[in-house]
C-alpha cells in the first residue's frame, strides 16, 4: 500500500488526492526506502553468519507482502483492507526479524505507513508494538542490548511517525485550497452565467417597459382625440339640417371609430402578452430548468398573477438573491425539490425559495457573526447585505433535517439614491 494510494484515511486526513507527479514520486520513493532497507538487512544477516537461504527468503517474503500493497484497489483504501495487510506486513516482518535482528531496519518504514494509513489512535497502538519488538530483538538474538539499540529507534520512530503525519496534514492544506480554488471557480462561472442572465432580463425589462410607454402614450393621446372626434361628429350631425353636411359627419364618426377601435387593439397587443411573462419569471424560469437538467432537483416556480411590472433594479436585486439561494441548494443543501414563488405583498414583492434538503441551525448562524468557510454563510450573509442596500430584508428558517426557507422582500418603488453604482 502506498502512501499515497490512500484518498481519505479513517479519520478524515484528507479529502483530495494530490498532484500526479507529487504521487508518482512518493510511490517511488516508499518503493526504494522498502528495498534499500530489505537489501540493507539481507546483507547485514549475511554478514551475521545466517543461512544465505534464510537471509534471502526473509527479505523477498518482506518485498513481495509489501509490493502486493499496490495492488490493493484506492476505493477500498480507507477500510479493513488496509489494516490486515499493515497487519500482515509486521508479521512477515517479525518472522523476518526472527531470522535476523538486522531486519529490525524496516521498522522505520511500518513508522512511516502506521503514521499515514491508521486514525492517530491506532497508528500509534501499531507503532508502540513495532517498538517493543525493535527493543527486544537483540536481547532474544544476543542477550543483551544497548541504550543505542533503544534510544535510537525511539528517536527515529517518532520522527518517522510525525512526518508521516505532517504530511497528511500537508495534504488535508493542499485538497483544502483545490477546494477552495474549485469553489472560486464554480462561482465565477456561476457569476458570468448570473451576467448573462441580468443582461437578458434587462434587454426584456427595457422592451417591456417602452412597449408599456408606447402603449400609455396612444391610449391617453391618440385614442382619446379619436374618442373625442367621433363624438363631436355625431353631435354636429343630430344638429344640422344640410343633408351633405350630415353625410360627411356621420362618415368621420365611422371613420373616427374604426380608428378608434384598431387604436385599441394595437395597445391591447403591446402589453398584456408581455407582462404576463416578463423579463424575471423568464429568467427565473431558465434558472430553475438549468438547475434541474444539471442536478435532477425538481424545481418550481410560482408567480403571483397580480404582480405588477418591478423596476429594473428590483429585478437585478431579486435575480441575483435567486441565483444565490440556488447555488446553497445545489451545492449544500443535497435536496431533491426545490419550489421558489414571486410574491405580490401589496408596496413590496416577496420571494420565497424553498428547499426540503438537509437544513441547517439558522439560530446560530443569525448568532454566529462570523460566516463559516466552506459553508452557505457567505451567500446568505452577502444576500442579506444587498437586499438590505435596496430597503428590503432576508429572513431565513432552517434546521438540521428539515429543510430550508429563504423569504426575500423588497420594496417595489425604491429611493435611487440607495441603489448601488454598479454594472450587471
Amino acid at each position: 500500500m502506498s502512501l499515497v494510494d490512500a484518498p481519505l484515511t479513517r479519520d478524515g486526513a484528507m479529502a483530495t488526492r494530490p498532484a500526479e507527479p507529487t504521487v508518482r514520486a512518493m510511490q517511488v520513493g516508499q518503493h526504494l526506502i522498502a528495498l534499500a532497507l530489505t537489501v540493507i538487512g539481507v546483507i547485514r544477516a549475511l554478514g551475521d553468519g545466517v543461512a544465505p537461504p534464510a537471509a534471502i527468503i526473509a527479505g523477498v517474503a518482506i518485498l513481495a507482502w509489501h509490493t502486493a500493497g499496490a495492488f490493493i484497489p484506492s476505493r477500498v483504501a480507507a477500510t479493513s483492507a488496509v489494516t490486515w495487510w499493515l497487519v500482515g506486513f509486521a508479521a512477515v516482518w517479525i518472522a523476518a526479524v526472527a531470522v535476523s535482528p538486522e531486519f529490525v531496519w524496516l521498522a522505520f518504514l511500518l513508522w512511516l505507513l502506521a503514521g499515514h494509513l491508521l486514525p492517530l489512535h491506532w497508528g500509534l497502538v501499531y507503532s508502540v508494538c513495532v517498538f517493543a519488538v525493535v527493543a527486544v530483538a537483540p536481547i532474544l538474538h544476543h542477550g543483551t542490548t544497548s541504550y543505542a539499540n533503544v534510544f535510537g529507534p525511539l528517536i527515529g520512530g517518532v520522527f518517522a511517525f510525525g512526518i508521516s503525519r505532517g504530511y497528511l496534514q500537508l495534504l488535508h492544506e493542499a485538497a483544502e485550497r483545490e477546494r477552495l480554488v474549485a469553489s472560486l471557480r464554480l462561482a465565477q462561472t456561476e457569476m458570468a452565467e448570473l451576467q448573462d442572465e441580468l443582461a437578458v432580463a434587462q434587454r426584456e425589462a427595457g422592451a417591456i417597459a417602452e412597449r408599456t410607454r408606447i402603449s400609455r402614450d396612444i391610449h391617453d393621446t391618440i385614442a382619446q382625440a379619436l374618442s373625442s372626434i367621433r363624438l363631436l361628429a355625431h353631435a354636429g350631425s343630430n344638429r344640422t339640417s344640410d343633408p351633405a353636411a350630415e353625410l360627411a359627419l356621420t362618415q368621420v364618426e365611422t371613420l373616427a371609430g374604426d380608428s378608434l377601435a384598431d387604436v385599441r387593439r394595437i395597445v391591447a397587443e403591446l402589453v398584456p402578452a408581455e407582462l404576463e411573462d416578463g423579463a424575471l419569471t423568464s429568467a427565473l424560469q431558465r434558472m430553475l430548468d438549468r438547475a434541474h437538467e444539471e442536478t435532477g432537483i425538481r424545481a418550481e416556480l410560482h408567480v403571483d398573477d397580480t404582480l405588477p411590472l418591478l423596476p429594473t433594479e428590483i429585478e437585478v436585486g431579486l435575480l441575483r438573491s435567486a441565483q444565490s439561494a440556488l447555488a446553497n441548494v445545489r451545492v449544500h443543501a443535497q435536496a431533491s425539490r426545490v419550489v421558489l414563488s414571486l410574491i405580490d405583498a401589496g408596496d413590496s414583492v416577496r420571494m420565497d425559495v424553498i428547499d426540503d434538503g438537509t437544513g441547517f441551525d439558522a439560530s446560530a448562524w443569525e448568532r454566529s457573526p462570523v460566516a463559516t468557510a466552506g459553508s452557505s454563510s457567505y451567500g446568505l450573509r452577502f444576500m442579506r447585505d444587498r437586499l438590505r442596500e435596496l430597503g428590503g430584508g432576508l429572513d431565513v428558517e432552517s434546521s438540521p433535517g428539515e429543510g430550508t426557507a429563504i423569504s426575500a422582500h423588497l420594496p417595489i418603488h425604491i429611493d435611487q439614491a440607495t441603489v448601488p453604482k454598479e454594472t450587471p
